[in-house]
């Protein structure tokens, strides 16, 4: 009874598996069907969305989608669900497509998902035959077949540009980084994909007797290294055919003629009858297949072409490239310039010889220049899409038809000398080919071949090359008229009688040539167009399509001629190597657009975010966003990591950094090494292109990544590069080279590595070296102003947002800023709002800058990092008239600021011309470059800068790109929810908290006993804390403060009125309401600007207003360690933990359990 049941489940399994397999069966035909009415392509996917419904395992509750350029046609109830099939397709014309089945609710789990794999391979399939469908009607266009398609209406070709969102960073990087393959990647649209082979096993085997069938098809395309190889699908009987036609879409068909020679004629017919878009070709085997197949030509209707096997598989690799040339040609030429050959022959046999050796050749010939000119893989590839179509005909109307529509782009003509001409065998039809051509094209190359010798005094008198057919070097003379007439070898300099006078083998050396050839020669090569011939070959296409539409006349002179091209090259160079990195071996001078790679590896953490902010300016044009300043970046130059490990290795430093010595030995150690040879040849020629100070930066590989940055970590060094004597200069770069090396293992930044659980001995550095952005005054150099700015202000108060940044300014050299000087704080957004009364400004600003020491001529760089530096009064700026627009006077007795510096008074540096009266659009400038760089990054970032105000003809400073880093630590990692804590281990919930992030190492408290507080009494509360602050600072314990009122205040009746220093070791403030003493709203002073500096938490807690709440009584039942008549200093047994969710300022202060 139990193999009863057994069995009926397998029935009904096998029965359902056969249902499944029915209905997608009928979904294919019935797919097929409704592509065959070729009605228009909405109609077509609508039809087949209520198939598609119907052919999946749920079909009540299954909905079908087919998205395609901008249409989109649906079942009446589609929307999309968490149960959904998705299958992406591509047509020719580079337009892409989505078919997606969703169920409308939850089945049980299969293959995918509720999906089978079956299903998958339906869907597939649909795409496959869909796409293939569109991709051949466009080809019948392209080819001219029988009749016009309507199926591709206006509606399909015409297609609405969507509204599109953001700058377009990524496309606008693409588009300017792929300068050189975007022409590639639109040549060569249509590839042939899918081959169906027509053989029996024993057919197959006889072509290759070794068995190698498929290795020997594909065999040319893994020679070539080319990737888009065709899938070849072999069948051997009608059923098979048209089973396989019905499951997918075949580009092409080959029969291959068996010993049953009509099987290819019947077979064919049919699949023309039913597929009229596939090219079908046929292979035959011998002589005798040949004979049957001339005198039976009538049978073979269906068949496209044919090919004769020769013994050579590269017949495969000539058949599927003359598809794919014939479909191509047209899109090629018109946006490739792409050249033509012209193969004019009648003879199965002799073209089945030609088009592989032609082929072959020119495949070849094209890598093998590509090979020399480019470094990128991807590149190498992409440029052999620019390879030479070629185009066959096999009698004499059809050659002037293909001549007449591409003699523009004609490189060569190949033609035999006997074929039809009229309808009639022509003994000289080749001949009056030639003739017609030369009318036409004076100076084209041209083949005239033969397998009578005596046509060889025609051709001579043609002046065109003449090759035997049955010559035994064949293969040699082919190869060598490409080399030599077609532009792929050198470029051969000849004078006007056709004499070799010079050979340029790279672009460069052409170039040079170029500059001293005579004007014969020069004239000698553009009447026949060599030149755009000779860099179409070698790939340089935009550069070949800008020079070949001028011509001879074009140009009044001969030096006019050479200037265009020379003009021509240099632009295509420049444009070519706009942010990019290129190689040392590139370069002639120093450009800002380019940084330049001294040595190989990686760039490290810092020289990738030079090097992408170098592409960002160049990819995204800001003028349309700030005309009136010109972002930039410094000269750049970056030694890459693999330098570092040969210093180690050459100097074997290894056992000295591993050894117990200290920091100094090894620095000492590090100065003796010796540099590469190499890099000190380089380091000289670049040396004598920089005359300003040199900055020489640390790039170590986690260094300002993306993952953790090691900002400030490693050692950076300013050069005065002053000295007159040359060699010292380079041995001072070369030292401070050293020393960045060395500081990978200081002291530092071994405890850094370690605290993060990284190995020091993964670390390797590179070397960032830029010109320092400034002027020289008198013996010092500096920039007007230096900064940092971030997206993200973590510490906002008043009306500020923290989405709306924040930036931080300086007069002199950035290092002022970023160790955290007294410099100017705004937010962009409202840069002409004043945050802080005149007399904070005056009580805060700078009253000192750092410039590079142009006067310390042997400088020492194991002083340190300060060596090359020099610290100057604020008034040396004035004297150097650097003040103007950088302060304002403080007036005392009215307690103002007025702009500018031409009343007497103390100045303040605010930038207030620049900031209020926008004497240059800085804060503009900061709001656009944070926001476009935080795009390119996809997170908040900081950025670090310098100004020159020194404006050009056009009235524009410039603002100097130095760094551009992630904010690490940011809102998104710090998210507090709420659900998560237990009230009870709560000490402080705030709903209006300043900073970002988790700390857990504050055991110490220090908070105003609230039962004691008196609001008469702050200023004997502000003694008190000094005195607890300055016992904690000699303990070095951290510690966070509580307390009513605002912290900082100058009015002691709204807040204890401490200064900064009172309460410096606090890491964490807070603030609260009392019942009598509400917090005062108003906005900060110079008291948050310490606060901000120093990253220190800061919370306001306003019970009567939010959620807020301070525990006080778990405050009280705490350890005591000190108590003063206001204050309680209590300690928690195990350290706090405080969370700070700088996005929705939020804060919470949590004991442990």
């Amino acid at each position: 009874m139990t193999d009863e049941i057994n069995n009926g489940d397998k029935i009904s399994k096998l029965a359902a598996e056969s249902t499944e397999r029915l209905k997608e069966l009928s979904c294919i035909n019935q797919t097929i069907q409704i592509l065959k009415e070729e009605k228009p392509l909405r109609e077509t996917f609508q039809k087949i969305c209520h198939v598609l419904q119907k052919s999946w395992q749920y079909p009540q509750c299954t909905e079908a989608c087919i998205t395609y350029d901008n249409m989109e046609l649906s079942t009446p109830a589609y929307e999309k669900t968490a149960w959904r099939q998705l299958q992406p397709f591509k047509t020719i014309d580079d337009k892409k497509g989505f078919i997606q089945i969703c169920y409308t609710k939850d089945f049980p789990e299969a293959d995918e998902g509720p999906f089978l794999t079956e299903e998958r391979n339906l869907i597939e399939n649909i795409a496959n035959i869909i796409s293939g469908h569109i991709n051949s009607l466009l080809a019948r266009l392209i080819l001219d077949k029988t009749k016009r398609i309507d199926v591709l209406d206006s509606e399909l070709l015409q297609s609405e540009t969507p509204q599109i969102r953001g700058r377009q960073l990524l496309q606008r990087f693409l588009n300017k980084q792929n300068y050189e393959r975007d022409i590639f990647h639109d040549l060569m649209s249509f590839k042939v994909r899918e081959i169906l082979i027509v053989a029996n096993l024993y057919d197959a085997y006889n072509i290759e007797k070794e068995g190698r069938f498929v290795e020997h098809f594909l065999g040319e395309y893994y020679q070539l290294n080319l990737v888009s190889m065709p899938r070849v699908t072999g069948v051997s009987s009608a059923e098979e055919v048209f089973r396989e036609l019905r499951g997918k879409h075949y580009d092409m068909v080959i029969f291959m003629m068996g010993v049953d020679r009509k099987i290819p004629s019947e077979i064919s017919a049919e699949i023309k009858a039913g597929y009229p878009y596939i090219p079908i070709f046929m292979m035959l085997n011998n002589y005798a297949d040949i004979e049957f197949y001339e005198k039976n030509k009538n049978l073979f209707s269906a068949i496209d072409d044919v090919f004769v096997w020769n013994g050579d598989p590269k017949v495969f690799f000539a058949m599927i490239n003359y598809v794919e040339d014939r479909v191509n040609v047209d899109n090629d030429t018109n946006i490739g310039f792409v050249r033509v050959i012209l193969l004019v022959e009648d003879s199965a046999i002799y073209y089945s010889k030609y088009l592989p050796l032609l082929y072959s050749n020119v495949m070849q010939q094209t890598q093998r220049i590509i090979e020399d000119v480019a470094s990128d893989e991807v590149l190498k590839v992409l440029r052999l899409r620019a390879r030479a179509k070629i185009l066959l005909a096999r009698n004499y109307e059809d050659a002037i038809r293909i001549f007449d529509k591409y003699k523009d782009f004609m490189l060569c003509l190949i033609t035999d000398v006997k074929y039809e001409k009229d309808g009639k065998l022509d003994e000289n039809a080749g001949v009056s080919l030639v003739q017609y051509a030369r009318g036409k094209k004076k100076d084209m190359p041209i083949i005239m071949q033969s397998t009578d010798s005596a046509n060889a005094e025609k051709a001579f008198d043609l002046k065109t090359i003449f090759i035997d057919k049955n010559s035994s070097t064949l293969l040699q003379d082919v190869q060598s008229f490409i080399t030599h007439y077609l532009g792929f070898g050198n470029f051969i300099y000849k004078n006007a009688e056709g004499k070799q006078i010079a050979i340029a083998r790279s672009l460069k050396e052409f170039e040079n040539y170029l500059k001293i050839i005579p004007d014969d020669s020069l004239v000698y090569h553009a009447k026949r167009d060599h030149f755009s011939l000779w860099l179409m070959a070698r790939g340089e296409v935009q550069l070949a399509r800008y020079i070949n539409p001028y011509k001879l006349p074009d140009f009044k002179t001969t030096q006019e001629l050479r200037d265009f091209l020379l003009s021509a090259i240099q632009m295509h160079r420049s444009e070519f190597n706009k942010g990019k990195v290129i190689s040392y071996e590139e370069v002639d001078s120093l450009e800002e657009s380019s940084i330049i790679s001294l040595a190989s590896g990686s760039m490290g953490g810092k020289g990738r975010g030079v090097a992408f902010m170098n592409t960002l300016i160049y990819n995204f044009d800001f003028h349309n966003l700030i005309p009136n300043i010109n972002i930039r970046c410094p000269k750049t130059l970056i030694i890459g990591t693999d330098e570092f490990e040969y210093f180690l290795d050459r100097n074997k430093l290894r056992d000295i950094i591993s050894s117990t010595r200290s920091y100094e030995e090894i620095r000492a150690e590090f100065v003796q090494g010796n540099l590469g040879d190499g890099l000190i040849k380089r380091l000289r020629k670049i040396l004598k292109l920089i005359k300003k100070p040199i900055a020489v930066r640390s790039s170590g590989l986690f260094e300002d990544s993306l993952a953790q940055p090691f900002a400030g970590i490693f050692e950076t060094y300013l050069l005065p590069n002053s000295n007159p004597d040359f060699e010292v200069c380079l041995k001072q770069l070369m030292t401070a080279i050293k020393l960045v090396y060395a500081s990978v293992y200081s002291k530092m930044a071994r405890g850094y590595v370690e605290a993060i659980n990284y190995n020091i001995e993964d670390e390797k550095m590179a070397i960032v070296l830029q010109e320092v952005v400034g002027n020289q005054y008198d013996d010092v150099f500096y920039p007007h102003i230096s900064g940092v700015a971030q997206s993200y202000n973590y510490y906002p108060f008043g009306h500020m947002q923290p989405e709306e940044g924040v930036a931080v300014i300086a007069v002199g050299l950035g290092s002022y800023v970023v160790d955290g000087e007294k410099a100017y704080r705004f937010s962009p957004k409202y840069s002409t709002t004043e945050n802080y009364s005149a007399k904070d400004l005056y009580k805060n600003s700078q009253l000192y800058y750092y410039a590079v020491d142009l006067g310390k001529t042997d400088v020492n760089l194991m002083e340190g990092e300060g060596a090359g530096l020099k610290k100057l009064d604020i008034d040396m700026a004035e004297s150097h008239g650097n003040l103007k627009h950088c302060a304002s006077v403080y007036d005392a007795e009215s307690d103002r600021m007025m702009p500018g510096i031409t009343h007497a008074g103390p100045r303040v540096v605010n930038f207030a011309n620049i900031l209020k009266y926008n004497y240059i659009p800085l804060a503009e400038t900061i709001q656009v470059v944070l926001d476009v760089v935080k795009e390119a990054l996809g997170t908040p970032v900081e950025i670090e800068f310098a100004i020159d105000l020194t404006k050009d003809n056009k009235n524009r400073a410039s603002f100097y790109l130095l760094q551009i880093k992630p904010l690490l630590g940011n809102a998104m990692d710090y998210e507090i929810d709420m659900d998560s804590f237990q009230r009870e281990n709560l000490i402080v919930y705030a709903e209006k908290a300043m900073g970002n992030g988790k700390v857990d190492n504050i055991c110490d408290v220090i908070y105003v006993d609230v039962e004691q507080f008196d609001k008469t009494m702050t200023e004997a509360m502000a003694e008190e804390i000094d005195k607890l602050n300055r016992n904690m600072v000699d303990n070095e314990i951290p510690y966070m403060l509580i307390g009513p009122g605002r912290w900082g205040t100058r009015d002691r009746f709204i807040g204890i009125p401490v200064n900064w220093p009172q309460i410096s070791n606090a890491r964490f403030i807070i603030e609260t309401s009392l019942e009598d003493f509400p917090l005062d709203a108003s906005s900060g002073s110079h008291f948050f600007h310490n606060v901000t500096s120093m990253n220190i938490g800061y919370f306001s807690v306003q019970p009567e207003l939010s959620n807020s709440f301070i525990s006080w009584d778990k405050l009280a039942r705490q350890k005591l360690i000190n108590q003063t008549k206001f204050f309680r200093h209590v300690r928690f047994e195990k350290p706090l933990t405080v969370r700070m969710d700088g996005k929705k300022r939020l804060a919470v202060v949590e004991m442990a359990p």
